[in-house]
């Protein structure tokens, strides 16, 4: 076991705390990883306000790149030096997900059986499983994928969670391909993500939607071809008006509350697809829409989980696109921190004044 210090929400919408943490020596199947860099996510914030659930205290932090310091016993997919990026879909190959062929579904993904702890030995609850605002973290070795060391730490962990999750849900879930429209509603990192990932895929149109232009900036950067502020627009016309009147072939809603929700059901193309990737609040409802709209507009409400990405498959792929200058993942760090700036961090991005915040450690 080994003494470290890391990150921790103790209660409710109270400010994070820099806490000495104890990580145990890796078991059979665990690995222990020296922590490079990790991603300030929204999904953070959601555990530190209680959003996700009520295992407090939690370990914070779970976009993370890093080195495999030790493994446990039976380790075979990772060794001590590889350079990893963190996932939170560990693929566990028997469920019956995996059992069909959609091992990006895996409904029984691993985590370290071991738990760390805080000094006095209360067990910390890890964000997904990972917990990596901290120098060194514990994870089930099936969470390690190893990617080409070249990469940035800063840029490559951003795919652990929030630019997986947009990129994914142009590419993986929406099945977004050469020559389609693409509305993506909200701009943040997520939807920045969706925009890269629409523009990577070949598509033709590309419409960004947000209430803060300097968020649409930044979409354009990342390959919007039209963007829409609906703080003075309505969006579902704009999108019909920038696609020849029909709406686009796919809508991604990158903020998930049911007003945005809407305006993508309504902004499609008959036959289109409408992803959620935006995270709802646990008290947010699907807004009130005839039945016959849903029949007769056809198409696919899908939602999107973690991009419906598979780690081994999409982690290699897209870092190698980064070093080839196809995807800018720089793009999405705003800014480089230390570990205890976590909690100012939160606040710049509850005020979108960053993509991402990333700690270096």
């Amino acid at each position: 076991m080994q003494t470290v210090k890391g990150i921790v929400a103790r209660a409710k919408g109270r400010p994070v705390t820099l806490e000495e943490i104890n990580v145990p020596d890796p078991g059979p199947g665990e690995a222990v990883v020296e922590i490079q860099a990790c991603g300030v996510c929204h999904t953070d914030l959601h555990y530190r306000d209680g959003g996700i659930n009520d295992d407090f205290p939690f370990l914070l932090g779970h976009e993370a790149a890093g080195v495999v310091e030790a493994v446990g016993e039976g380790v075979t997919n990772v060794k001590p030096g590889d350079y990893v990026i963190l996932n939170w879909r560990a693929v566990c190959g028997d469920c019956r997900a995996c059992r069909r062929g959609e091992p990006w579904y895996c409904f029984s993904t691993f985590n370290a059986t071991q738990k760390m702890t805080l000094s006095d030995g209360t067990e910390l609850t890890p964000a997904l499983g990972i917990g990596a605002f901290i120098e060194k973290t514990l994870v089930h070795a099936g969470q390690c994928t190893p990617v080409d060391p070249a990469a940035s730490p800063a840029a490559a962990g951003l795919l652990g969670c929030g630019v997986m999750a947009g990129i994914g849900a142009a590419i993986n879930t929406g099945a977004v391909g050469r020559g389609k429209s693409v509305a993506v509603i909200g701009c943040g990192g997520v939807g920045c993500a969706a925009v890269a990932g629409s523009a990577l895929a070949g598509a033709g149109t590309i419409i960004a939607v947000d209430v803060d232009d300097r968020k649409l900036e930044w979409a354009s950067g990342l390959g919007a071809t039209h963007t829409v502020n609906s703080r003075g627009r309505d969006a579902v016309e704009a999108i019909h008006e920038l696609t020849g009147g029909f709406g686009a072939d796919v809508v991604i809603d990158a903020v998930g509350i049911p007003e945005t929700w809407k305006q993508a059901f309504y902004a499609r193309d008959l036959a289109g697809t409408v992803v959620l990737v935006g995270v709802p609040h646990p008290d947010a409802k699907v807004p009130e829409i005839p039945l016959l709209d849903v029949f007769g507009r056809g198409g696919s409400l899908k939602s999107s989980w973690y991009g419906d990405c598979l780690p081994s498959r999409d982690f290699p792929m897209l870092i190698d696109l980064y070093l080839q200058g196809r995807l800018d993942l720089d793009a999405f760090v705003s800014e480089r921190i230390g570990i205890d700036d976590v909690e100012a961090a939160f606040q710049k991005m509850s005020d979108g004044d960053v993509l991402r915040s990333v700690v270096i450690l």
